[in-house]
């Protein structure tokens, strides 16, 4: 199949681009790095009028160590990010992950803020976004505001950023002094869509305290699960039986490949093996 007509623009100025998709009353969408959007334009599950290009935007890339943590703008690609130095002790969880993304050709490409705008469930980042508390930073017609990953994702393929608004930068939290981190996700080859996938940040370990366990390839969207949260928190991670439980509290997808039921185990799997990881 081929991509429906559209119009191009590439502005040159975060205002221009604003202004283009006020103008095009919802027709008009963001291209960022087109490592999913082009894929369906092809496939016409996306026929938007117009495609607003932002690769013209430096103000848009960019990866800044602040007092408040790291704010990585939204055309920052993948392979930036993985290049910025020390990584691995500024933001581990963000380093641990990044190699299981896709695949290099993707991250070369693939941008920080066009995957949080896209928020595909079974995508990485936005569960990472949930489980260190970042907060994702927008601008519009009505001027700039932010908002934290727990208010973001909202359903399939649904956000709480407007059809007028961009995504600007997002700010992963400084790392305090003993926090913890996990991650782990079931695929079946490396780089393929996870069946079911953690990231955790922990404030401590023996016990566990002020846990954020993100989920993502599960339901809907990427989730977290406060009552899970809650029951693991003040315990040493290593019985997670009874916590376990609430998972029942997600609305697992199934789909052609995975039944819901499946799903719902390789999460308690996931879960374990990232909780086991995080603790030895």
């Amino acid at each position: 199949m081929k991509a429906p007509d559209f119009d191009y623009a590439r502005p040159s100025s975060l205002q221009e681009a604003l202004a283009l998709l006020a103008a095009g009353e919802g027709g008009a969408q963001p291209l960022a790095g087109g490592q999913s959007l082009m894929p369906m334009l092809n496939f016409r599950i996306s026929t938007p009028e117009m495609l607003v290009d932002l690769s013209g935007l430096p103000e848009l890339r960019g990866l800044e160590q602040t007092p408040q943590g790291l704010r990585i703008g939204a055309m920052t690609r993948y392979c930036e990010l993985e290049a910025f130095p020390d990584l691995a002790k500024i933001q581990p969880l963000v380093a641990a992950a990044l190699p299981h993304i896709a695949h290099d050709a993707i991250r070369n490409r693939g941008t920080i803020g066009g995957s949080v705008a896209l928020a595909d469930p079974a995508a990485e980042m936005p569960a990472i976004l949930l489980a260190l508390g970042a907060v994702i930073s927008l601008d519009g017609p009505n001027g700039p505001r932010d908002v934290a990953a727990d208010d973001y994702f909202l359903g399939y393929y649904e956000t709480a950023c407007e059809p007028d608004e961009l995504i600007t930068s997002i700010l992963l939290p400084k790392i305090e002094p003993g926090d913890s981190f996990g991650f782990h996700e079931l695929v079946q080859r490396h780089g393929d869509y996870a069946m079911a996938g953690v990231a955790i940040r922990s404030s401590g370990i023996a016990p566990l305290a002020g846990l954020r366990i993100g989920f993502f390839g599960v339901a809907d969207r990427a989730l977290r699960v406060t009552a899970l949260e809650d029951a693991l928190n003040g315990t040493d991670g290593t019985d997670i039986a009874g916590a376990l439980s609430h998972l029942s509290e997600i609305d697992f997808q199934g789909d052609t490949k995975i039944t819901a039921e499946t799903r719902a185990h390789y999460a308690g799997v996931a879960l374990k093996r990232a909780l086991k990881e995080m603790l030895t």
